[in-house]
């Protein structure tokens, strides 16, 4: 037996609103359990906050569907308390509680805020296996959250880890990166892994949109971007439990955000990097992930042709960054979600959300399934 990561999020600062705190207010957050456990552990982070927070109660429920539907409900503890205080830029782990949790339900976690909040630490998650909820006052204990004072909200916020204590062949994959993975894909990658009765596996998602590997912004205006990879990476990569393998798919937003600060102040052309600070970077986090005993493998960068900031040499530089991370072990989702047009890659038919940039649902699945069948020929599933 042993402690494994089920679910994991990255960690940074919400989008900019005139109203930073709150107070009496219950969130709420469905996931799903791709294995059994004899034992379960929270990690709430606090790590982007400039203040200490305070949760009143967190309890865990049992559902049956992504929603927030919720029955036996149990209240968890940190250092025997009901109360959690977590310090600014630190994280806690709950007391371990001995309960049974079988494969294929959902947990259901819940905590109040009761006191005023610097509600600036979350993190934008979308995909078939992610929702969440917030609500007005107290309803730890409702059944499901009053219709009336309740909304869905794909920001998840502090919840970082759910570990549990489960059977030796069970393992995490973390997926590592950006807006492309804090989208769909890998959702679709676990759903994919279900419909080959591969049962023993969790995937972990690491990421933040606009998030880059060598920058961060300082103004409010992309305080959602958060930190950067030299300092995101450790912080969560050594946070998952029975993690085994890792894929990064990282540095679009390095190439494409620089535009210049006569079209936008906070994105000087200075902030564009060489190819060559780029693969270092990635470089740095394959080592990193080797000393975690982490097997690597990277995902080729997306297509960007006509994305508002396209220019040919982003192109070049994108590729020259392909080009090293195809003489590593990869996967090449450019190749599965684009298609060469003379000297560029663009999106195929159906695989561009739109914006040149993010792929459409149909091709978020596509990348899952391609993920799937990568690591079972690659047999690390």
């Amino acid at each position: 037996m042993k402690w494994v990561t089920i679910w994991g999020n990255a960690q940074s600062t919400v989008l900019p609103a005139p109203a930073t705190y709150a107070k009496d207010i219950t969130l709420r957050y469905p996931i799903f359990v791709p294995f059994s456990g004899k034992k379960l552990r929270i990690t709430l982070d606090n790590f982007c906050s400039t203040e200490d927070i305070e949760i009143e109660e967190l309890t865990i429920g049992f559902g049956k569907t992504l929603s927030d539907e919720q029955g036996e409900i149990i209240s968890l503890t940190y250092q025997k308390k009901k109360q959690m205080r977590i310090p600014a830029h630190q994280s806690i782990q709950t007391d371990p509680i001995e309960i049974f949790i079988p494969e294929n339900c959902y947990l259901i976690i819940s905590f109040y805020l009761k006191e005023y909040t610097l509600l600036t630490s979350g993190v934008d998650i979308i995909g078939p296996l992610s929702k969440g909820y917030f609500a007005y006052g107290n309803q730890l204990l409702n059944k499901t959250l009053d219709i009336n004072t309740s909304k869905s909200t794909s920001w998840v916020y502090f919840l970082a880890n759910i570990d549990l204590y489960t059977e030796d062949q069970n393992h995490a994959i973390i997926c590592y990166g950006d807006s492309i993975t804090s989208q769909d894909w890998p959702d679709y990658f676990l759903l994919e892994l279900r419909k080959r009765n591969i049962n023993h596996i969790s995937v972990v998602r690491k990421a933040v949109s606009g998030t880059r590997i060598l920058r961060e912004y300082s103004c409010i205006t992309y305080q959602s971007y958060g930190k950067c990879g030299k300092k995101r990476f450790s912080h969560e990569i050594t946070s998952v439990s029975g993690a085994t393998t890792i894929i990064i798919q990282h540095g679009i937003n390095d190439i494409i955000h620089p535009v210049g600060t006569n079209i936008n102040p906070f994105r000087p052309l200075s902030d564009l990097p060489t190819a060559t600070e780029l693969i270092e970077g990635l470089k740095e986090y394959s080592q990193f992930a080797k000393k975690e005993n982490l097997t690597v493998f990277f995902g080729t960068l997306l297509p960007i042709y006509n994305w508002r900031t396209y220019a040919p040499f982003r192109e070049v530089l994108k590729n020259e960054v392909n080009s090293w991370i195809r003489m590593q072990p990869h996967i090449d989702f450019e190749a599965i979600v684009g298609c060469k047009i003379e000297d560029a890659v663009q999106f195929k038919d159906f695989y561009d959300s739109g914006d040149h940039l993010h792929p459409s649902k149909k091709a978020y699945q596509a990348m899952g399934e391609a993920m799937a069948s990568f690591l079972i020929e690659q047999k690390k599933i």
